[in-house]
């Protein structure tokens, strides 16, 4: 049973020094490029070992804005990336990016809220 809960945020930014410097100097977050993708930065809100919470919070990736209307996205754990984005649609929501792999981690996908809400799903390994 997974808990449908917020697992992971992004942050979009135009200049992504000044948005690490300012959520590192405020929050004191760790905020590093990712090894092995292209303009995205992990942000650990709370310590991690090996990739597992050592304690309560929700950990993030700080990324290039793709466009200017691009928000900042939250990330909600289910069971099933393809059970869900059926749920979704049948509910009156709409996928808006498919089931995508994150090699060695799990899959996501891009959906809308009946309001046009945007939302991501996530499938852990």
């Amino acid at each position: 049973m997974v808990d449908h809960t917020i697992v992971h945020f992004e942050i979009p930014a135009d200049d992504i020094e000044k948005l690490r410097n300012f959520y590192s100097k405020l929050f004191g977050w760790k905020i590093e490029k990712m090894q092995g993708f292209e303009e995205y930065w992990s942000i650990e809100t709370v310590p991690v070992d090996k990739g597992n919470l050592l304690r309560p919070g929700v950990n993030g990736g700080l990324m290039k804005k793709q466009n200017p209307e691009h928000n900042p996205v939250t990330y909600i754990a289910v069971e099933s990336v393809d059970e869900y984005s059926k749920k979704i649609e049948h509910l009156g929501g709409k996928i808006t990016v498919p089931k995508q792999e994150i090699p060695g981690i799990g899959w996501w996908a891009f959906a809308l809220d009946p309001e046009g809400n945007l939302f991501g799903i996530f499938e852990s390994r």
